[in-house]
């Protein structure tokens, strides 16, 4: 008991040290060597049982986020956990070099309707964060990026609405022994300057197969690019490695396979896969809705180039679907 107390202060200390990617590359590395224990959760059953329209009514209040009577271009705003989000994420602030921790507190959030029986234990984390900035209108923030559950994250340009993802990592994908997701376990957030088009964040992740050092630099716009840098430490051996990984939905589209009872006549994030192969030949597979789940399709590529999952469709006419949107989602490329 005595040993495990000093190695979680040594990871509490850990994490307030000023954070470069090489020092948080270092960390994981030495996770890596170490046997993986996850934290056990905290959560009350009443977070762990809330329903998806009780958890929507659960919001960050913006005048509780980090900086907001600073006038920056960047906000940042939080989730709070409960539902299918119940692993906890810590949050550290970079400002000037010095590492703060930005720790939940049920103030900062707005219930709504959602009553608890008794009040939340006060040493419960957020479930991840979401970044916002004027990219529709200089005087309005709008939601350009989210970090929740697992290694998810999605990222939005000027008049989209989310869609498909990006990951951090992928393990194991549709083998038969089943899918192991590794998650982003922690976040540092670099205080952006006055009037800063991107922010950097760095994230570490961790699975019971491999660790993970992660910066991204988010640059909001018509087309809003992430820079990545990543180093991932293996701590046993894995059948199926897969690196910027992209996540998306497809019922049906133009191509159906098969009848779906359905008003909509599209219903789809992505409508395609296009790659670049490193001869310059580009490649465009559309997506389908196979009867058999275990269907997959596999490109061999020497020094590819790019691929992406598109939604070429921008026809609102295609989905009729004023609430999903489908054709403001947007086309993700690596």
């Amino acid at each position: 008991l005595v040993a495990g107390a000093v190695c979680l202060a040594g990871e509490a200390a850990a994490s307030r040290r000023p954070v470069s990617f090489q020092t948080l590359r270092e960390r994981a590395r030495t996770l890596a060597t170490r046997d993986y224990h996850p934290e056990p959760s905290k959560l009350p059953e009443s977070l762990k049982k809330l329903g998806y329209d009780d958890y929507q009514c659960i919001r960050f209040r913006p005048e509780q986020g980090p900086w907001h009577n600073e006038q920056l271009e960047f906000t940042l705003e939080f989730f709070h956990p409960g539902y299918l989000y119940q692993d906890p994420v810590l949050v550290h602030l970079l400002e000037e070099g010095q590492v703060r921790d930005f720790d939940l507190s049920p103030e900062q959030f707005d219930y709504g309707r959602v009553h608890f029986p008794e009040p939340l234990p006060r040493d419960i984390h957020f479930a991840g964060l979401r970044v916002l900035y004027p990219v529709n209108h200089p005087r309005k923030q709008d939601e350009v990026a989210s970090f929740i559950g697992a290694s998810y994250f999605r990222v939005l340009g000027a008049r989209q609405r989310y869609g498909a993802s990006f990951r951090g990592l992928a393990i194991d994908t549709a083998e038969l022994s089943g899918e192991e997701f590794p998650r982003f376990t922690e976040f540092w957030v670099e205080k952006p300057g006055a009037h800063s088009t991107f922010l950097q964040v760095f994230a570490l992740l961790d699975s019971s197969s491999a660790t993970g050092a992660y910066r991204f630099v988010i640059k909001p716009g018509e087309t809003t690019i992430v820079e990545e840098e990543a180093s991932v430490f293996i701590r046993k051996e894995i059948k199926k490695l897969g690196l910027a990984p992209l996540t998306s939905m497809f019922m049906v589209g133009e191509n159906r396979t098969q009848f779906v009872p359905d008003f909509r006549p599209e219903v789809h994030d992505s409508d395609g896969l296009l790659l670049q192969m490193g001869d310059g030949q580009w490649l465009w597979r559309p997506l389908v809705n196979p009867q058999k789940s275990h269907r997959v399709s596999s490109f061999a590529a020497d020094n590819l180039a790019a691929f992406g999952l598109l939604q070429r469709d921008r026809d609102f006419r295609s989905y009729e679907d004023l609430a999903a949107s489908y054709d403001l989602r947007p086309s993700l490329c690596v």
